[in-house]
């Protein structure tokens, strides 16, 4: 692709050397750079771009992108100068690869919780009714029946539109995508195209890279501010910060709720570890999900289905038909007759959510709830002693244990953990820093009729210990105990 063809649509204050050259491939890391390539300097929060200029160029960049012009300049190569090359790196890759969210419907999902849940099932769904679809998630991303690893809930700009432009060579129609606050901020998903956008909760998480809750809700909020007239903003009417995540939004707004009217509603009729009945809309429908939070979760993606342009009957009986996702409320019965559930649940509000989905179900029956959760390393420390208080609120046996410590002491983790109990509250709590032991303890402890809730991994196949990765499945020891 010619240069020019690659600077569409951006403000460029400078170029120079040379200027007709073809680029054959985008990066922003120095070292994925091949002969041909173009590479962007960014100024990022761990590293500047522009110290690796030299190491592109060794090995065959032949454009750089910056926002500090060299002094030195290598023959035969293009140098363009930007203002904020960061802001930029989404509207290139975007030309690079054929614009490709212009030939798909590419449907974002944001919040603090329920975003995997709401986007794979979308995913499913649509597929399920014979469409061809793409899905970007914490868990894995899919092009159609394709999966492809990630690493991070929201890929860097090129990967995006890399997987994108793949998705839409494979024929995909459909796009449904997590969007994570860092990537609005970081402009990850700058030039993309959004047909349509979801808005969950909002809760305490992030604050080691946001600083303050305000942040972090601005962040959320950005990604609703920048959407066009003609797509779509559905938000949650039963969070606080619902409206005002859309108060500013070109788009068409609807809302959904379980506690007051909305335009997309619901109430439970019925509720099991294996299901629910619920009522939406005023049809009813039986699903394989359980709890409150899971009704909004759905209700987002029968308002999405249903702006998209679906039949809200077909969108029913297609929604009655799916499953939960890996890690994220599974309940795996034992053959002496008590439940785990294995969560993801890492915020103080989505443990609450969960404990109160497992009441729900044994409201009236004399089963025990015992609750196995940690916090991970290197993460925000204030959410630990919550995390701690909200285990204990509603739990009838609490085993804090580790997470994914990192880089940290797993014992220094728990402390900051116990930090948030009375010493009455600590007696009756049990430390464990061994995972596999705190859910072994858990299972010798449980009778028939009891709940084990093991939160905070969920869908993780891994342990990471001083930076190392370890194998480490919830499941697969909640299993090997039954």
């Amino acid at each position: 692709m010619k240069l020019q063809d690659l600077l569409k649509g951006l403000d460029v204050l400078e170029q120079k050397g040379a200027q007709d050259v073809e680029v054959n491939g985008v990066n922003i890391d120095s070292r994925q750079v091949k002969d041909g390539n173009m590479f962007i300097a960014v100024k990022g929060t761990a590293a500047d771009g522009h110290a690796y200029i030299g190491k592109a160029l060794e090995l065959g960049a032949k454009a750089i992108v910056c926002e500090d012009m060299p002094a030195e300049l290598a023959d035969g190569v293009a140098y363009v100068r930007l203002a904020n090359t960061e802001q930029n790196v989404g509207q290139i890759a975007t030309n690079f690869y054929g614009d490709p969210t212009s030939k798909l419907k590419l449907v974002g999902v944001t919040g603090t919780n329920g975003k995997t849940t709401i986007a794979t099932v979308l995913y499913n769904m649509y597929r399920a009714m014979g469409h061809k679809t793409g899905l970007l998630s914490t868990v894995c991303n899919y092009i159609d029946g394709e999966a492809v690893p990630t690493e991070h809930t929201t890929p860097d700009p090129v990967t995006l539109n890399a997987l994108l432009a793949k998705m839409v060579e494979a024929g995909c129609e459909y796009c449904f995508m997590e969007v994570s606050s860092h990537s609005v901020v970081q402009n990850r998903i700058g030039g993309l195209r959004f047909v349509g956008a979801m808005f969950t909760n909002i809760t305490r998480d992030h604050l080691d890279y946001h600083k303050t809750f305000e942040n972090y809700i601005k962040a959320k909020k950005q990604f609703f501010d920048n959407l066009p007239a003609d797509a779509f903003a559905i938000t949650n009417a039963d969070d606080k910060n619902g409206s005002v995540m859309v108060q500013n939004t070109k788009a068409t707004v609807k809302t959904y709720s379980v506690q007051s009217p909305a335009d997309f509603k619901a109430k439970i009729i019925e509720c099991h570890f294996e299901g629910m009945y619920l009522e939406i809309n005023g049809k009813e429908v039986g699903v394989q999900f359980v709890g409150k939070f899971n009704v909004s979760n759905l209700l987002a993606v029968y308002g999405a289905a249903v702006m998209l342009g679906k039949d809200p009957q077909e969108v029913l009986v297609a929604m009655s038909a799916m499953k939960p996702v890996n890690g994220r409320f599974e309940a795996l019965r034992s053959p002496s007759g008590y439940t785990a559930i294995v969560d993801y649940a890492h915020t103080p509000d989505a443990l609450e959510n969960v404990l109160n989905s497992i009441h729900q179900v044994l409201d009236g029956k004399s089963g025990k709830v015992i609750t196995v959760c940690g916090c991970g390393g290197n993460r925000d420390k204030g959410k630990r002693p919550l995390m701690a208080q909200e285990a204990v609120k509603q739990s009838d046996k609490v085993i804090l244990t580790s997470d994914n410590p990192r880089f940290e002491e797993p014992e220094d983790i728990l402390k900051d953990m116990q930090a948030g109990l009375t010493a009455e509250q600590l007696s009756d709590v049990l430390t464990i820093v061994d995972r596999r032991q705190a859910i072994k303890t858990a299972c010798m402890l449980a009778q028939p009729g009891d709940v084990i809730l093991i939160a905070g991994k969920g869908h993780e196949d891994y342990q990471i210990i001083k930076g190392v990765k370890h194998h480490f499945d919830d499941h697969e020891e909640v299993r090997a105990c039954f």
